[in-house]
């Protein structure tokens, strides 16, 4: 039997072990650019969720679960954190009215996970950690009727669980293509093991449940502040030089902390260039808990809040989620009300977006998540808020600025949904990265470091410098009816190689207008807007 305590632990345990093999995890990203962050977005919302229960000083079982389902939906980051968030919603509808678990109990709530989470996927996707979840639902059923042993049965789910998640490249072409398991799935599995650990007795350490805090620092004036953005990571590695590596990066800002030993180093800066601390981090080991916040925004947004609380209520507002400081400035240019810190690598929660909604004083709000993995956030946001809310499903920043660009005050709110989403028809997206691991990929053989040319979210050139890869990219990219091309550059790459690019492309496409902006954002030396 599995009573409140136990049940606690179980949840716990499973974020602890999520925690500790997020890497592996993300290192599971189809493609190999840098924001494979399926163990990350999936360990956030566990670890916030599990923040939530450890505090409860009420052991019921069901009280326990719907704590955990509540944390989990607030603390929800990317499409995989949003589908965990459902899985235990369903999980905790398995535990109403149960003081204790037996195993009946136990494979219903995982069967009742499952369905969950399918009917909260507008089109589910075999291969998927849907998939995974519902074969280990099904099968559960069926072991709990042949032992009353939770152990056992535990142990055969997962067994069950694994087979599955080994067959969904099988179920997924870009799965095998790429040589990987799914990565939500593989998420899952770790979870259950951390159940089966403290049903098995393991001791599980609920101190280790906190969520990472940045480093308060005191408040400066923005126009004070020289130094942008708050970069902290964790280095794990062997043999790490700190000293070598303070030395390196220290030219590059200030509030510099740099701790640990040669194996874990926690890091914290103060730069505007968050992209050169990343490389110099990466250059020595792998990267934990991530984190970039533009400081200058944040005083900016504080300012903004005084003001708001005296304005009156407005017809509509609006809500864009973006990275980098020239992004960022471009929304409110614009007139976006609210942009939330946040993209590639750093998908903001559904309480982000919840608190961006609550901050916003409108009748009616449109939403532009500007990221595909954020979509499904936003909408779970959306349910949450009594205001009425309209998420334009926006999965890069050139739609983002379109669709913003298609609102017309003098029409009304069906009117302009139905524009800004037809804007979306009309923008292509390019951008410019780089590889992170070795792969092939639709006949394309990538090495670790190599530089990407992606169209609309398509890998389509691999090369070894960048602004050639720009070039090659654009040239590819434009038809004969484009009429404009945004360029916007990141915080890594140089503003006389942009305008250098803009003037190449120019000469060549005399009648299309080429417009270069700084865009700030990190990780993407580029991001092409072709119209």
């Amino acid at each position: 039997m599995i009573d409140g305590v136990l049940l606690k632990k179980m949840f716990i345990q499973g974020a602890n072990i999520l925690e500790e093999n997020k890497e592996e995890v993300d290192g599971l990203n189809v493609f190999p650019v840098p924001d494979g962050d399926t163990g990350t977005n999936m360990s956030l919302t566990m670890r916030f969720a599990a923040n939530e229960i450890k505090e409860l000083q009420n052991n019921n079982v069901k009280e326990i679960a719907e704590a955990m389902a509540n944390g989990s939906l607030m603390g929800a980051r990317g499409n995989s954190g949003v589908i965990l968030s459902q899985l235990f919603r369903g999980f905790a509808k398995g535990c109403d009215k149960k003081s204790e678990l037996t195993v009946i109990d136990l494979a219903n709530a995982i069967k009742s996970a499952s369905e969950t989470a399918y009917k909260a996927v507008m089109k589910p996707i075999e291969g998927t950690i849907l998939t995974v979840a519902r074969e280990m639902g099904e099968r559960a059923i069926h072991i709990a009727k042949e032992t009353k042993d939770i152990d056992v049965f535990l142990k055969s789910v997962i067994e069950y669980g694994e087979y599955t998640l080994s067959q969904t490249p099988n179920m997924l072409k870009v799965l095998k293509e790429a040589g990987v398991v799914d990565a939500g799935g593989k998420g899952l599995i770790f979870i259950y093991k951390g159940f089966y650990e403290a049903i098995t007795g393991k001791e599980v350490k609920i101190e280790t449940i906190q969520l990472s805090k940045p480093v308060q620092m005191e408040t400066r004036e923005v126009q004070n502040i020289e130094f942008g953005y708050c970069t902290e990571f964790i280095i794990k590695g062997k043999q790490v030089d700190i000293d070598g590596f303070k030395s390196k990066i220290e030219k590059f800002g200030d509030c510099m902390l740099v701790v640990g030993d040669e194996n874990v180093v926690k890091v914290h800066i103060h730069t505007n260039h968050p992209g050169i601390i990343i490389e110099s981090g990466l250059e020595l080991g792998e990267l934990m808990n991530l984190k970039i916040d533009n400081m200058r925004l944040q005083h900016e947004n504080k300012i903004f809040d005084k003001v708001d609380q005296k304005e009156e209520i407005k017809e509509v507002g609006m809500i864009a989620v973006t990275m980098g400081e020239g992004l960022t400035n471009i929304f409110k240019d614009l007139n976006v009300d609210r942009v939330i810190t946040g993209g590639q690598t750093m998908n903001p929660s559904t309480e982000d977006i919840k608190k961006a909604i609550d901050e916003v004083n409108a009748k009616h709000i449109f939403i532009f998540p500007n990221n595909s993995n954020i979509i499904l956030a936003a909408n779970q946001a959306k349910q949450l808020s009594e205001k009425q809310i309209t998420v334009i499903p926006t999965k890069t920043v050139p739609q983002g600025i379109a669709s913003v660009l298609a609102y017309h005050e003098d029409v009304d709110i069906q009117e302009n949904e139905k524009n800004m989403i037809q804007a979306l028809q009309n923008v292509k997206t390019g951008q410019i990265t780089y590889s992170v691991r070795d792969t092939k990929f639709n006949d394309l053989d990538i090495h670790k470091d190599d530089i990407l040319g992606m169209s609309d979210g398509e890998i389509i050139g691999v090369g070894d410098h960048i602004e050639e890869e720009a070039y090659k990219l654009l040239k590819n990219m434009i038809k004969e009816d484009d009429e404009i091309i945004t360029i916007f550059y990141g915080t890594d790459e140089e503003e006389d190689n942009a305008h250098h690019l803009a003037q190449k492309i120019q000469e060549e496409y005399e009648d299309i207008d080429v417009e270069v902006y700084y865009g700030g954002q990190p990780l993407y030396y580029y991001i092409f807007s072709i119209e």
